[in-house]
C-alpha cells in the first residue's frame, strides 16, 4: 500500500509524468525513505490505472504513457494521510545486528558496531549534502521545496541518534569487557 501512496504523492508534486521519469524521480526523492525498483513501479501504476486512482493522459513513442493523479487517487492520498497510523515496526539490518551482536566476542562486537558508526556517518553525509541541494532550490516555498523536506530531517536526526548510539554500546561493550 506504500508504495502506491508514494506514488500518488510524488505524482502529486510533479505533475503528469511518465512510468519512466516517475522512476527517476523516485530514485531522487521518495527512494530515500521507501525502496521500489522499475520493476515494483511500473506494475503499480498499472495497477493503479485500472483501480482509478490514475489516468492515462497521452501515449507517446514507443508507447511512453504520461500518468496523473485522479479525484479518487487525490482522495486516496488525502484519506491516507489523515486516517492512516503509520506502522512502528521497522525491517532494519542495523536493528537487527544491534539485537545479535551480544553473540560476538566483544573485540568483534566492537568492529561491527564501528562499521554501523562509519556506515551511518556516510548516510549522514549523503542526507547532508541532498539538503544542501535542496536549499539551493529557487522555489522553497512551492510543492517541490517542501517535498520531502520533513522526512529528510527526520533522516538525518535518525541517523545521528544511530551514531550516538554506536558510540555509546561501543563504549558499554568495552566497559563491560574491561578494554576501555
Amino acid at each position: 500500500m506504500s508504495l502506491r501512496i508514494a506514488l500518488l504523492g510524488l505524482l502529486t508534486v510533479s505533475g503528469p509524468s511518465s512510468g519512466y521519469d516517475l522512476a527517476k524521480k523516485f530514485e531522487k526523492s521518495v527512494a530515500h525513505v521507501w525502496q521500489a525498483g522499475h520493476s515494483q513501479i511500473y506494475p503499480e501504476l498499472a495497477k493503479m490505472t485500472a483501480d482509478g486512482l490514475l489516468a492515462v493522459g497521452a501515449e507517446g513513442a514507443r508507447g511512453r504513457k504520461i500518468y496523473s493523479v485522479t479525484p479518487d487517487g487525490q482522495a486516496e492520498l488525502r484519506r491516507w494521510l489523515l486516517d492512516h497510523s503509520p506502522s512502528t515496526t521497522t525491517r532494519s539490518e542495523t536493528a537487527l545486528q544491534s539485537f545479535l551482536v551480544p553473540l560476538l566476542e566483544p573485540d568483534e562486537a566492537v568492529t561491527v558496531l564501528r562499521r554501523m558508526k562509519t556506515s551511518a556517518q556516510a548516510h549522514l553525509a549523503e542526507l547532508e549534502e541532498l539538503r544542501a541541494a535542496r536549499n539551493a532550490i529557487a522555489d522553497p516555498a512551492g510543492r517541490w521545496g517542501m517535498f520531502g523536506a520533513y522526512a529528510l530531517d527526520l533522516g538525518i536526526r535518525q541517523t545521528r541518534g544511530v551514531m550516538e548510539w554506536a558510540d555509546d554500546s561501543i563504549a558499554d561493550v568495552e566497559r563491560r569487557s574491561g578494554t576501555a
